[in-house]
């Protein structure tokens, strides 16, 4: 129970990676606000949780609206009484060649990867700051260090997640709030099911331990930068890839 009293918002946990990191921060202790944009869809995932015996609550936001990113860091110190953990998680795809990369689908990829990000973490900033303590982890992916034909707009999104976590640790460090990224390879999700075979085929042959990551490979990563175990870490970006990047 590593996060024991410890209070986490994941955003876009639930589903995939997010919901994956999520149970396991709940798993360790910790009591859990969960941001969607489908209020169905984190009902379920709260009633699953409070269940299994967790503390959980859904939160609906678009977290590229910086009032909805606020409006949730309030709701949760009132529901939860602090906020000592943020993992920036929401994320999307809309994949194509550039010059067929429409521009309202590298400004929606941008808006939600990148200054989702962003809004979350100027919403935790003050209560964390006020308690001088704090745990910020994006989820970023090897392809914001490596790059992807076909995800210009992902892979810029999540290319800016790692420099919006260097920055952040740097300015943040004086209020004792440590900022860290993890970037996932192909881990099982949803999300990457959509991949061709082709880019599949390619992420495959290229990782060392030859087999497809599971969403607890990165939720293991998450407990421990949120934990005390990783107090002196901060501005680094672990990779959750099988070797994939070295």
């Amino acid at each position: 129970m590593k996060l024991q009293d410890k209070v986490a918002i994941v955003t876009g946990g639930n589903r995939g990676i997010g919901k994956g990191i999520a149970r396991k921060l709940a798993e360790n202790g910790a009591a859990v606000a969960i941001v969607g944009r489908s209020q169905e869809a984190l009902d379920a995932v709260v009633t699953e949780f409070s269940e299994a015996g967790f503390i959980a609550k859904g939160y609906t936001a678009d977290v590229s609206n910086p009032e909805d990113a606020d409006a949730v860091a309030k709701q949760v110190v009132a529901d939860l009484g602090s906020i000592d953990i943020l993992v920036n998680n929401a994320g999307i795809t809309k994949d194509n060649l550039v010059p067929r990369i429409k521009e309202d689908d590298w400004d929606l990829v941008l808006d939600i990867n990148l200054k989702g990000a962003f809004n979350f973490t100027k919403a935790v900033y003050r209560p964390m700051a006020k308690k001088r303590y704090g745990k910020i982890i994006n989820i970023t992916s090897v392809v914001g260090l490596m790059g992807n034909p076909g995800q210009a707009n992902y892979s810029a999104s999540k290319a800016g997640m790692i420099g919006l976590t260097k920055s952040n640790a740097k300015e943040f460090s004086s209020r004792n709030i440590n900022v860290n990224a993890v970037a996932p390879g192909w881990i099982a999700t949803e999300m990457t099911g959509e991949l061709t075979d082709e880019q599949k085929e390619r992420f495959l042959s290229g990782t060392p331990l030859g087999r497809i990551g599971q969403t607890d490979d990165v939720a293991n990563a998450v407990v421990f930068l949120a934990s005390s175990d990783s107090d002196y870490i901060t501005g680094q970006t672990l990779n959750v890839d099988g070797g994939l990047v070295m």
